[in-house]
């Protein structure tokens, strides 16, 4: 067992055509923009050199990037692929691809949609790109639950089960969209907030460096 203190150690909140690292603004692109160019110019911006993200559907390309964005400055490779667990949530599931796929059943059903008619394929996803291979859980509450995944991804650290957790809500419906993610981890690291829900939304609030 732990001694049940865990640590933030990094964040990426993506919303308004705006990409945040740690708090600091990263990243912008011009406001207006459409989701699907938005984030086809923020994975040529940070990333760049992954040809599945194209695949993906909107869902996953946002906490795809946004995983991207939070893991470059993190010591993912301090712990083994086993013991790193993903918890995320969103309001909407996947019923921005869930509608988009109907649509293509009039004609020819997309088969490239219907792998992304669950929300948990952008864990799946993220899994695929670092080679991840902790436990992984994916909530639907009608906003932001920061209780509720810090809990989850708290007693996954308790127990052993991980050594870090990333967390977080990632919504896409109908071209709004929006990503607060964050790395938590179970050794200290210096300057680094607890790990508590107060923190915790304060990162989704966009008031945390």
């Amino acid at each position: 067992m732990s001694n049940g203190t865990a640590y933030i150690t990094g964040s990426c909140v993506i919303r308004q055509h705006q990409v945040y690292n740690n708090g600091v603004l990263r990243w912008q692109d011009t406001p207006g923009t459409a989701l699907p160019e938005f984030l086809r110019n923020g994975y040529d911006h940070f990333s760049g050199q992954y040809p599945k993200f194209h695949k993906m559907d909107h869902l996953s390309r946002l906490g795809w990037l946004a995983a991207e964005v939070l893991l470059q400055a993190a010591e993912v490779e301090d712990h083994l692929p086993g013991q790193v667990a993903i918890v995320l949530s969103n309001r909407s599931t996947s019923l921005d691809t869930d509608a988009r796929y109907y649509n293509t059943v009039k004609d020819i059903p997309s088969p490239a949609l219907f792998v992304y008619t669950l929300p948990n394929i952008v864990i799946g996803e993220i899994c695929i790109r670092h080679g991840f291979k902790g436990e992984h859980a994916f909530f639907t509450t009608e906003g932001f639950d920061a209780e509720l995944v810090r809990s989850y991804a708290q007693l996954l650290l308790d127990t052993n089960a991980a050594t870090a957790c990333i967390c977080g809500w990632v919504e896409v419906m109908d071209g709004a969209y929006e990503a607060a993610l964050y790395f938590a981890e179970r050794r200290e690291v210096s300057g680094a907030p607890l790990f508590t829900v107060e923190n915790v939304k304060k990162i989704y609030a966009g008031n945390m460096r």
